[in-house]
């Protein structure tokens, strides 16, 4: 089956000579940096290497949760949050963006106590959200037949649409003045007296006074050529669409499946605990750095030696300006989907909800989480080379958290009062002997 299918964008043409900022990575993440900093006056460059959003930004599963986040990312995704609501408006463009609540299914008394003290994170920001139990969770889970001992409910959670929010965006970041560019690779950093200057593109030089990089799973490959460390893996996601059902409004997350509605009243599927890790040669350079990550998260890794191994390990890890690049040999990243993962939750689905057997899957497809050793990105200037900064490992979080992330990449640049202290999302945290490991809330 193809992969999702993305709204149409119209790509600038023209490579401009000069701008103030230059965006690599044209996901949700660049896209939402690029329609801030055009906003704020600032003449902007966004390359994409292949089409707009058509890597992880059109194939998560469109979840716009503040929710069972790491507490270090849930001041950002309150901001977040406060965006999204207007978002559609602002952008004059459809994002699907809804408030509909999501809930954490628990079928075990421990771990609805975990969900419970994580809920106190939320209380600095006044943001609502509850312990349900028996018929409260029928009202919002009509026709189910789970075993839940109860479920976290946050109302204020809700759902978007991938295919269209990142093309949305950066249509609204080229009406604003933004040159937005597809099927153009940057190939590497321009670098002058120890600062950057620029980039070179496979379609020529630019001239800049900063450069982002937002290029999602592709960002060690090009930081790892301008000799910087950013310790990022793929994680591969499947996911699963089908026709229209008579079902929840509200997004649920359970052991077995998660769920949430689409715009055409069908529903994205996925796994809810189970995603799979390609054994590649950065698995073992990486391999100290991950390992508190995969002590806390092993029951839902799946570990497997394909293809992606050759694949890797024959990538080109350092090249020259006028070289052609790994970004050049593969405009889109289009895994296939675990089988067995489709398999699995949507059968668990069927057994959990009898409606959805009337359900036909339209399509599947799967995508390359850019995930860091403490599952929280990077939203960073680099101290030994000014003018760069980084956003990305966003480790399946990225979605909902984009357009606070692009705002606060925009107070950096532009050197404005960060709307959130971003200390904990530096990059250097990875170097100066802090303590990196997820942390879960509870």
């Amino acid at each position: 089956m193809p992969g999702p299918t993305l709204a149409h964008f119209e790509p600038d043409l023209r490579l401009p000579d000069r701008v103030d900022v230059v965006v690599i990575g044209g996901g949700i993440i660049g896209a939402c940096t690029a329609l801030e900093l055009a906003e704020r006056g600032h003449s902007v460059l966004l390359c994409e290497k292949g089409q707009i959003g058509g890597e992880q930004s059109s194939r998560n599963w469109g979840w716009v949760r503040i929710s069972r986040r790491d507490p270090r990312e849930v001041p950002l995704m309150a901001e977040s949050m406060r965006l999204w609501a207007g978002l559609s408006s602002r952008v004059g463009r459809k994002t699907g963006y809804v408030q509909s609540g999501i809930l954490f299914g628990s079928e075990t008394d421990s771990y609805l106590d975990k969900l419970d003290r994580w809920r106190r994170h939320l209380e600095p920001f006044g943001i609502e959200s509850q312990i349900l139990r028996g018929t409260e969770i029928d009202r919002h889970l009509p026709g189910n037949r789970l075993s839940l001992k109860g479920a976290m409910y946050t109302p204020g959670d809700g759902r978007a649409e991938p295919q269209w929010a990142a093309p949305a965006i950066a249509e609204a970041a080229q009406a604003r003045g933004a040159s937005v560019l597809t099927n153009c690779a940057v190939r590497s950093l321009d670098i002058s007296a120890g600062r950057v200057t620029g980039v070179v593109t496979e379609k020529g030089r630019v001239h800049a006074d900063a450069v982002v990089l937002a290029g999602g799973a592709w960002s060690r490959l090009f930081a790892g050529n301008a000799g910087l460390y950013l310790p990022q893996l793929k994680v591969l996601n499947t996911v699963l669409r089908t026709t229209p059902v008579d079902g929840p409004e509200s997004a649920l997350w359970t052991d077995d499946f998660a769920f949430r509605k689409r715009h055409d009243g069908g529903y994205t599927v996925a796994s809810g605990d189970e995603n799979v890790v390609d054994l590649v040669p950065d698995s073992f350079r990486l391999g100290l750095a991950f390992l508190p990550a995969y002590l806390d998260d092993w029951r839902s890794l799946r570990f497997r030696l394909s293809g992606r191994w050759r694949e890797e390990a024959g990538q080109a890890r350092h090249w020259r300006p006028d070289e052609m690049t790994p970004f050049e040999s593969c405009r889109v990243l289009d895994p296939a989907p675990s089988r067995r993962a489709l398999r699995s939750s949507f059968g668990a689905l069927v057994k959990a909800f009898p409606a959805f057997a009337k359900a036909d899957i339209v399509q599947s497809w799967a995508g390359m989480i850019d995930a860091t050793p403490d599952a929280i990105p990077v939203i960073s200037g680099v101290e030994s080379l000014p003018g760069f900064y980084i956003s990305t490992g966003y480790s399946g979080h990225g979605f909902g958290i984009a357009p606070g992330a692009g705002k606060l990449m925009a107070d950096m640049v532009t050197g404005a009062a960060p709307v959130v202290d971003p200390k904990e999302f530096r990059l250097s945290r990875f170097t100066d002997g802090s303590k990196v490991r997820p942390d879960s809330g509870y």
